[in-house]
Formats: C-alpha cells, structure tokens, sequence
C-alpha cells in the first residue's frame, strides 16, 4: 500500500467494495444521461415544441460538462475527492429534477447544462477516487469495472428511454436519476471517509473563470461550425480568434497562480503531455462510429434501429474486458508500451472497417467494433493508471482531470472534423449525380436520410444515396485512421518509462 494512499483516505478493504459500488452509481448517473434521453426525443419535442432547437439539448449537457471537469479536479486536489464529488452528484440530482419539470425546450436546455455541471464532478472525481483507493496493479480491475457502466448505460439506457416515452412519460427519463444518486449519497456518506491535508488554499478564480470561457468558446464554436455557420465565415472566424485570445490569457494568468486550474507542469511534462494529446487522438476516433455507423446500418444495409444499436454497443464489450484484462500486461510490459498496443489494436480496427466489403455483415461489424473497444481499453486505462502513478495524492485529481478532459475535448474535435468529412463527401455526391438522378435527389445535405426512409425515390435514386452514403462513411474511416495512426506516433515519442511517485 502506497505512503500517499494511507495518508489521505481510509481503505479498510471491507469498505472498498462499498464504495465502489457508490462510484459505479455515480458514474452511472453520467454515463446513462448521454444515452437514454436520444430515444425519447420525439416525445420531448411533442410536448414542449422546439424542435430547432434539439441540438442543444445534448450539445449544452455535453459543454457544461467538458470545461468544468480540469476545475473539479483541481477543486479535489484541494479540499479531498468526497465533498467535491457529493456537491455535483447533487447539482446533477438538482438539474435531473429541474429537467423533469420543464415547461418548454428553453427551460429544458437550461436545466441540462445544470446537470452538465455535476456531470463535470462526477467525471473528474470518481476516477480519483479509484486511484486513491487501490494500489497500480488492482486499479486495471477497477477501471474495468467502472468501463462496464458504460457498456450498461449503452444497452440499458435506449432501451429505458423508450419505455418511458412510450408507457409512462419522457420525464421519468430524469426522475430515474433521483433514486441511483440518493443511493451512491448514502454509500459515499457511510463507508468513503477521508483525511486529506489540512492547509490554507489560494482558489484560482481568474484561472477557473478564464478556462471555462476558453473551453466554452472552442467547445461551442466545434460544435456549431459547419452546422449553424460555415467554417470560413465571420462568425465561425471570430470565434475561434476569440477562443486563441482567450488561451492566451489563462496562460499568462496560470502562469502567475499559486495553484493554477490547469498547471503548466501538465504539459511541460513528456509523459503527461503524451499521454493527454493521446487521449485527445482517442477521444476523436472514438467518435466515428459513434455518430455515423448508426446512419450507415440504417440507411446502406438496412439494418433496424434496434440492431443498429446494437453494433454500435458491442464496442462496450471489448473496452471493460480490455480495460479489467490490462493490469498484467502494464505490468509486464510498462504502461506506455501497453497503451501503445491499445493505440495499435485501435487503429487496425480502423482499418479493418475500409477492408470490409460494400454490404458487410452484421456480425463483421459487431467483430470489428469489440477489436475497436479492445483498443480502447487497453489504450485509456493503462495510461490513466499510469500518470495517477506518477504523481502523489495532492496531484492526482489533477491530472486525472486533464486525461479526462483531454478524451471529452477530443470527442468534441472528432465530431467536428468527421461531421464536415460527411457532409462534404455527401454534398460531392449530390452535386455529382447525373442531370436525370438529381432532379429527384435532395438539395441538402440534411434532407439525405428523410428523402431515402420516404417513398418517393426511385429505385436508382435510392441505391444512389446509399452509395453516397457508405461513402462519406468510408471517407469518415479514412479520417478515423488518420488520427489513429497519429495518436501512435504521439504514444512512440512519448516517454517509455513512466517515474513512480509511489515507488
């Protein structure tokens, strides 16, 4: 058992178990929030109206979320992981029920980036507390553990949502909330108690105030660019020449703070910055298939929304058991070098998808996206454990903060650069379309799937979308590999040996 680990929190073995549970509960919260409202849509907007504006509904959860997730880390490191963590499990509780109350799709957004806030918490503190809890080799199991919740949210929260929406109301979709979190409370509040260090603080607040406005303004110009503005337009410019003053300034001020938000040792450091910019790689390929593989099972191979979902969450098979499965081989091998076989398996999944024929099956797929979540898996926990190592107690919310920031910053990257590889293949094929296919083809690119699931295309027509289709999901591998590869280069040039704080 490590010196910093005694010191800071209690690990009667007989409580861990506990208190794992809590930590899946809470991460349950977050991990069941991003899927289970998609199904009930439809309902949402038939009673509240705002169809407009939908997008916002995931978009703000997601923001409110990623920026505040290096803050909830540092906050950790100062005050010990459970008040932190017991405040956002609460403002999530508080935004669930606020959620469940809307009058209108207003109201709605504003109440899920409330629950974005205490998802920040949630995201930041539990792999924390995991760290703190469990020495380097128990940690993989742990992680898997905690990876599982997610391979649960995937199938299970769908599958809540529409039962909701359908027999009861779209509003139990965040009542649920309420019981799992009173619950992981409870738990949290009898067996997780902590003796952090006791010394005055000096909190960040220009730092933290000028890192929420810079991770704001970058999140919120990927998300809306190519989709409310075009790239190279005024506004989608000028947000982004606001968003590079913007990280000049936190710079300059965490530079000059006591305790930085985001210290400049994060990236100054060769294993740190390594393993950050690879998340940041992750994060991206993570988000190809999960946006666009649905769309191409429907629409190219005609597969149901159920199995569609399906394929899509068999991903989840293959990240826990990796992820569970990775403690020997860090063991073995070293950290770097088993995220570096993660970030191979990864990237061969990649590839795998281009060499698969026109019309694959579903089980090819479904083959396919467990040797991506195994990729995963192996890559993410062996480095997440790996810097939580090399640092001690006062540190680790810290970096446990940025390496997950750094995935959610690179989702937010990889759907806007896979959106607009799409889009633009999809807009080459329309235009390209024979004189006698496009009078009968949409004119926009967001009138593809209503125009292909109606019934007034022709045969050749609607063969002619699938095709363009499948390839604009092609082109969207094609960058899926890219990057992939490119997180391998990063993970080869990063330090091999990572220096153990706990040693």
């Amino acid at each position: 058992m490590d010196a910093a680990r005694e010191k800071s929190t209690d690990v009667d073995p007989h409580r861990r178990g506990w208190i794992l549970v809590a930590l899946m509960f809470a991460m349950m919260l977050a991990a069941m929030d991003t899927t289970i409202v998609s199904t009930a849509i439809p309902q949402i907007v038939g009673d509240l109206g705002g169809f407009a504006l939908i997008s916002w509904v995931f978009s703000v959860y997601l923001l409110a979320q990623t920026v505040t997730i290096p803050l909830y880390g540092n906050l950790a490191d100062m005050f010990g992981r459970k008040p932190v963590l017991v405040v956002g499990t609460l403002v999530f509780l508080v935004g669930s029920a606020a959620c469940a109350l809307s009058w209108n799709m207003v109201s709605l957004i504003v109440f899920r980036a409330l629950q974005g806030l205490g998802a920040g918490s949630i995201m930041a503190t539990v792999n924390t507390i995991a760290g703190d809890l469990y020495s380097v080799r128990e940690r993989a199991r742990v992680q898997g553990w905690l990876s599982s919740v997610w391979g649960v949210a995937a199938v299970a929260g769908p599958l809540l949502g529409g039962v909701f929406a359908e027999h009861a109301t779209w509003r139990w979709i965040f009542l649920i909330n309420l019981p799992i979190g009173a619950l992981a409370l409870a738990l949290l509040g009898r067996f997780l108690h902590e003796n952090p260090p006791h010394r005055a603080h000096r909190i960040d607040y220009a730092g933290s105030i000028l890192v929420l406005c810079t991770g704001c303004v970058l999140i919120f110009g990927l998300l809306q660019g190519g989709q409310a503005w075009p790239w190279w337009s005024a506004p989608g410019i000028g947000v982004f020449a606001l968003g590079a003053a913007l990280i000049a300034a936190t710079v300059w001020v965490e530079r000059h703070a006591a305790e930085p938000i985001m210290p400049g040792w994060l990236w100054r450091d060769r294993v740190l910055a390594g393993t950050n910019l690879s998340m940041i790689g992750m994060g991206a390929v993570l988000m190809g298939p999960n946006v666009f593989l649905p769309t191409y099972g429907q629409s190219v191979l005609g597969l149901g929304a159920i199995v569609a979902g399906f394929v899509l969450a068999s991903v989840s098979i293959g990240w826990p058991l990796a992820s569970a499965l990775s403690g020997p081989v860090y063991a073995r091998i070293g950290f770097r070098d088993a995220g570096l076989a993660g970030g191979a398996l990864m990237t061969l999944a990649a590839f795998a998808f281009l060499a698969l024929p026109d019309f694959p099956s579903v089980w090819l797929l479904v083959l396919d996206q467990i040797a991506l979540g195994a990729g995963f898996g192996l890559l993410s926990t062996p480095l997440l454990v790996g810097v939580q190592s090399t640092v001690g107690w006062d540190r680790r919310g810290t970096v446990t903060g940025a390496n997950i920031f750094s995935r959610y910053l690179g989702q937010t990257l990889g759907a806007a650069i896979f959106g607009a590889i799409f889009n633009s293949t999809l807009h080459e094929r329309l235009i390209g379309a024979s004189a006698e296919l496009r009078v009968q083809l949409p004119r926009h690119v967001d009138e593809v799937i209503d125009a292909l699931h109606g019934a007034n295309l022709s045969m050749p027509a609607r063969q002619y979308l699938r095709e363009a289709i499948g390839t604009a999901t092609g082109h969207v591998y094609v960058g899926v590999s890219v990057i992939a590869v490119c997180t391998l280069v990063v993970l080869l040039v990063a330090p091999r040996r990572f220096r153990l704080a706990d040693s």
